[in-house]
């Protein structure tokens, strides 16, 4: 009897533990993976559509080269100037690399438009600089001394401090981290630089640096093409940050743009980093990674940003963006926090990161008809084919280096062998820098197949061939 009332009450209680216990399983193994799945989902949504980059409202981009070829500079010299300058920060020891650029600058631009040069040093200028450069520049040639509560560290650092902070530096590899002067360069162009009295009675700067050269003609006046076009800041080469000397400039970046309440527009989307495993970023992941692990380079929403940037020894821009108040809060904001001494903080990643937050794509250009030439990057375009104005006495007789002019093209009696012998690259910096941040102005992309076969656009609206996009 006692055998059939248990079998008449049902299985073994064992067999329904088994049974509950693997409902249970199953229920945990289909929440999970549909946790699993809706992680996926916002992760690519978050990366791939919330961040993503709209093209530019109409069938053209917003910026493209401002000639196509040599202009008739005869011309062009009478038309008004922009109040602008031609800027270069240098040492007395650096006489020689001065010298050739002011003349490779001279022979290149401003023997037809002779703007004036200012040459700044933070300490006095001696004789033989100030005599040798003079005879360089065709327009007026100023020479002024940085004071010296302007050039030096940020408000509050003792000398102790900033030591520990340089020792630190170079144990840890950091690009020039321990090199003082440095530091000090990189926070004068940051903010400094723009509230200059020497600088007040001009709009545009065109920044030089001793030792870089310029292989075409720039045969119209890029100042009045930036006032003319609404441009506020111009560039040539982009390539990626070193990750060491900046650890924590993004997310100071990013905290300032969020206090004061900046949306995130495309320009600024165009800094954050959308390819490398947005599969494993989920937002409980992002959320460790910014807010609790604050991780390098990342912003307090778990957002990296992709460490490209503008190389700032070349620019040309309007001081009046720089000097104004919400670059200038900006400035003040990254400065309280010592950033500049205790990490390396660029000036090229400062304005890079600030005229993606503060200005709009269609301000931006670059300057893809400029051949560059800083060690060791340089970007060379393609000369335009029947507009090299051969015959033109002003310009005067082409060299025996000129580059062949092809298709398409756009550059004015560009010499592109600029880096090693023989070496006729267009550019040998990375393109993908390039090709990210100018997303928000290009109407006309390149394709997955043409990045996967690294073939970047030169220019916007242009190929890598220097080919007019269709």
């Amino acid at each position: 009897m006692k055998f059939l009332s248990s079998s008449l009450l049902g299985p073994p209680i064992s067999i329904t533990r088994s049974l509950l216990r693997s409902r249970r399983v199953n229920l945990l193994l289909k929440v999970s993976a549909l946790i699993l799945l809706l992680s996926v989902l916002e992760a690519y949504y978050h990366s791939q559509v919330s961040l993503s980059i709209p093209r530019p409202v109409g069938p053209n981009d917003l910026d493209e080269p401002f000639s196509i070829g040599c202009q008739d500079v005869s011309k062009l010299v009478t038309r008004p100037r922009e109040k602008a300058v031609l800027v270069m920060l240098a040492r007395n020891n650096e006489l020689k690399e001065a010298k050739r650029t002011m003349e490779n600058v001279e022979d290149r631009f401003n023997r037809w438009f002779n703007y004036p040069v200012l040459f700044l040093n933070n300490e006095p200028w001696s004789e033989e600089f100030v005599r040798a450069l003079k005879g360089t520049v065709s327009g007026e040639a100023k020479f002024e001394v940085i004071p010296g509560g302007t050039w030096g560290p940020s408000e509050g650092l003792t000398k102790e401090v900033m030591g520990e902070y340089l020792k630190q530096q170079e144990a840890d590899g950091v690009y020039k981290g321990e090199i003082e002067g440095y530091h000090h360069m990189c926070r004068f162009y940051s903010g400094e630089f723009y509230n200059l009295d020497a600088l007040k009675e001009y709009k545009y700067y065109w920044r030089l640096e001793p030792g870089v050269s310029y292989g075409c003609s720039l045969t119209y006046d890029p100042f009045v093409e930036m006032a003319r076009r609404g441009k506020k800041y111009g560039y040539t080469v982009a390539l990626w940050e070193e990750p060491n000397t900046c650890p924590s400039l993004f997310r100071t970046v990013d905290d300032f743009r969020t206090q004061n309440n900046i949306p995130m527009h495309p320009n600024w989307k165009a800094m954050i980093d959308t390819e490398s495993n947005w599969l494993l970023k989920p937002a409980p992941i992002r959320w460790l990674l910014g807010k609790i692990l604050r991780r390098e380079h990342y912003n307090i929403k778990g957002e990296k940003w992709n460490l490209c940037h503008y190389w700032s020894n070349f620019e040309i821009a309007d001081l009046d963006f720089f000097r104004g108040e919400q670059y200038q809060k900006l400035f003040k904001h990254l400065d309280k926090t010592g950033g500049f001494y205790r990490e390396r903080w660029g000036d090229a990643p400062v304005h890079s990161l600030a005229v993606h937050l503060l200005l709009e794509a269609k301000e931006l250009h670059h300057f893809s008809d400029i051949a560059y030439y800083h060690e060791p990057f340089w970007q060379c375009p393609q000369n335009a084919k029947g507009k090299q104005l051969l015959d033109n006495e002003m310009i005067g007789k082409p060299t025996e280096g000129m580059s062949e002019e092809q298709q398409g093209g756009f550059g004015c009696r560009c010499e592109c062998g600029l880096g090693k012998k023989g070496d006729w690259r267009k550019r040998n910096n990375r393109g993908i820098c390039l090709e990210k941040m100018q997303q928000p102005a290009a109407r006309h992309r390149a394709s997955w197949w043409d990045l996967r076969r690294r073939r970047w656009p030169y220019s916007v609206g242009f190929d890598s061939e220097g080919n007019k996009v269709a």
